[in-house]
């Protein structure tokens, strides 16, 4: 569901296979009635969304974001781009080019899949409840999560900055052969775990850096035994409400709420749509999520800046341990435990690039990125969705770069 610097680009097997969390971090033969209300939507079922393209004239930074994003948009053969980008909150654009379908253009408020962002907010949310000293970072979690192999050296800090040395499912190649042949196959978190079980860990609990979705498969539910309270609800209580992310809803099951992003994908070796590829296997349920790319820039602005946290939770949801860890071992290769430095590192729930804090989901045709840049208190929110000749990888990335190097020439957001 996830593609980020740190960790192996989320693909099922060789490209063709990518039907990806971190990801696709993400699939039910209720496509039929899914794509129904889908079809239906247009500009008369959008209700009054505030989520709209610029109005009025654009000044001379808008103007330049807009530019950039329609050479993007031709360059990399993108289906749809949208791109929302503000400064200290303020809006600089908000736009969509190209369409969703044949014949429908493509709008601001249109929703797509997230994924990887709930990691975001489900590790901000575990932050707050430590300031609410209903938990702590080094806990262990054998009390809650009884059947993880050395859950009683592995804690909720490690879980949640990946360094528990659980293999990834999404890596698995048994795994990628099910996700392949069955895109709308519903998986369940004890399904998904069984998969990086089946391996010894990478290294002790601690030690080193590696990125697996299971890591946050079992955080979720050890945050719903440690509360009482589904994570959906959870999150919406400690972060998406105060952030007032109206438009980011959980899904339980491959429905998006309209109106509709469409999505399509060559990653089975045919180019089709892949809207509603079940995404479950993405996360634990309760936290797959879908947006829109204006909640998707407040998004970026509120956890990048740390704006619901302690100044010592902000430090910790930046660098909780993992800075000097990962490279290669006897036990682990390099393209697993991948170094992290100061420069390009994992977070709690975020990944850190030369001060850029971001989320970048990227799977079944879905592609986006948040990125926030502390130090000019600039937002970038960007989703793309494919053509048949779109290059490999996530192209939402390619183009939030180039509107970083025009904003923030001297703050490079070189993912790769």
């Amino acid at each position: 569901m996830t593609h980020t610097p740190l960790s192996p680009r989320t693909r099922p097997r060789a490209r063709s296979r990518r039907a990806l969390l971190c990801a696709a971090l993400l699939a039910l033969t209720v496509q039929a009635t899914a794509v129904a209300p889908a079809l239906a939507e247009g500009p008369g079922g959008r209700g009054g969304s505030d989520c709209v393209r610029t109005q009025g004239h654009l000044d001379g930074k808008g103007r330049r974001v807009l530019d950039i994003t329609r050479k993007a948009k031709a360059d990399l053969h993108l289906n749809a781009v949208q791109v929302k980008v503000t400064i200290d909150g303020r809006e600089v654009l908000t736009d969509a080019l190209g369409e969703s379908m044949t014949g429908v253009p493509a709008e601001p408020d249109m929703q797509f899949r997230a994924g990887s962002v709930a990691f975001a907010h489900i590790s901000t949310t575990l932050l707050k409840l430590v300031e609410e000293r209903r938990v702590r970072l080094d806990d262990t979690v054998e009390r809650w999560l009884p059947d993880l192999p050395k859950a009683d050296k592995i804690t909720l800090r490690m879980l949640a900055s990946n360094t528990t040395g659980l293999h990834d499912y999404v890596t698995d190649p048994e795994f990628l052969k099910e996700l392949e042949a069955h895109p709308f196959r519903a998986w369940t978190p004890e399904e998904l775990v069984a998969y990086p079980l089946r391996h010894s860990f990478w290294y002790e609990p601690g030690t080193s850096w590696s990125y697996s979705h299971a890591n946050y498969v079992y955080l979720i539910e050890a945050l719903e035994k440690i509360t009482g309270v589904r994570i959906d609800r959870l999150v919406k209580e400690k972060v998406t409400g105060p952030l007032e992310l109206r438009n980011t809803h959980n899904n339980f099951t491959p429905e998006i709420p309209r109106p509709v992003l469409h999505a399509f994908t060559s990653d089975r070796g045919l180019y089709e749509e892949s809207t509603f590829w079940n995404p479950s296997w993405t996360t634990a349920p309760g936290a797959v999520i879908t947006t829109d790319i204006c909640d998707l820039a407040r998004s970026a602005q509120g956890v990048g800046s740390g704006e619901l946290l302690s100044p010592r939770s902000y430090r910790t949801l930046l660098d909780p341990g993992t800075v000097g860890l990962g490279g290669a071992t006897t036990t682990c290769p390099a393209t697993i435990c991948l170094k992290q430095t100061e420069a390009k590192h994992f977070g709690l729930g975020v990944i850190v690039v030369n001060g850029w804090i971001l989320q970048n989901p990227s799977f079944s045709g879905y592609a986006a990125i948040q990125a926030y840049l502390p130090s000019k208190r600039l937002a970038i929110a960007v989703s793309a969705t494919k053509t048949a000749t779109t290059p490999d990888g996530n192209q939402a990335e390619v183009v939030a770069t180039r509107i970083a190097a025009a904003l923030a020439p001297g703050d490079p957001l070189a993912i790769d």
